[in-house]
């Protein structure tokens, strides 16, 4: 007597396979787009560095722009972002208004780190040199909503970001779409190490590789259950009674 197996595979098992190697292929191919568009944002920057810097033209600088500024600190305008650490310290970015000379413009600059005191209720002095000075720094654009712990509603100069819609209309002050981060040295006692911008080029590769072993291991589970299903039949060989 012979029993003849059933050849034909299940379709959930088979959909499902397809399903996931087609889910993590794309993944993998996401990844490797975003590990392409980090690359091209780090040729940016480090060209954009590299080059000399330059006064604020009429048209809106680029990202990582260097500029150079001429002008006077606005006195009693200093803002101070929150919960930056340095060196494993807390403290704060100072960020302060600049008045343009001559061009009647204001820009916003980050001037560096200062060290946070033990009781937050007593704030850092930050010295504002009177009269002219000369700046230099690169170009940021801060997020137009920037992510805020539990909103942001404190009223004195401690703000968790900056935002710049708020901070016009809290001083009138007409200030640039973009700040500026200061590298030029100077004696206020703010430190300026600014490190480079991890781009995670390697951690998106990293990532797409995963998917793409998964997919390949989808595809190699799907094509066996398929082989198995439609194999030649067994038969199943029984001694007569």
């Amino acid at each position: 007597m012979s029993l003849r197996r059933n050849a034909r595979p299940h379709p959930v098992p088979l959909l499902a396979g397809i399903a996931l190697a087609l889910l993590t292929l794309q993944l993998g191919n996401w990844q490797t787009r975003r590990a392409a568009e980090k690359a091209e944002l780090q040729a940016a920057y480090r060209a954009a560095v590299e080059r000399p810097a330059q006064p604020p033209g009429a048209m809106p600088p680029a990202d990582w722009q260097k500029l150079e500024l001429r002008g006077e600190w606005l006195p009693g305008r200093s803002i101070l972002i929150d919960n930056r650490v340095h060196q494993g310290h807390a403290g704060y970015h100072v960020v302060t208004p600049m008045q343009l000379a001559g061009q009647g413009g204001v820009v916003l600059v980050n001037r560096g780190w200062i060290a946070a005191s033990a009781d937050r209720t007593q704030l850092p002095r930050i010295d504002n040199p009177p009269g002219a000075i000369v700046v230099t720094g690169r170009v940021r654009h801060p997020d137009a909503k920037p992510f805020l712990l539990g909103g942001d509603t404190s009223s004195g100069p401690v703000r968790q970001a900056l935002d710049l819609s708020r901070y016009r209309a809290e001083t009138h002050l007409p200030v640039a779409d973009f700040y500026v981060q200061q590298t030029s040295p100077a004696a206020d006692g703010l430190i300026r190490d600014w490190p480079e911008p991890d781009a995670g080029i390697d951690r998106h590769r990293g990532y797409a590789l995963q998917w793409y072993a998964l997919s390949a291991l989808a595809t190699a589970l799907t094509l066996w259950y398929l082989w198995n299903a439609f194999r030649s039949p067994r038969h199943d060989q029984r001694k007569p009674v």
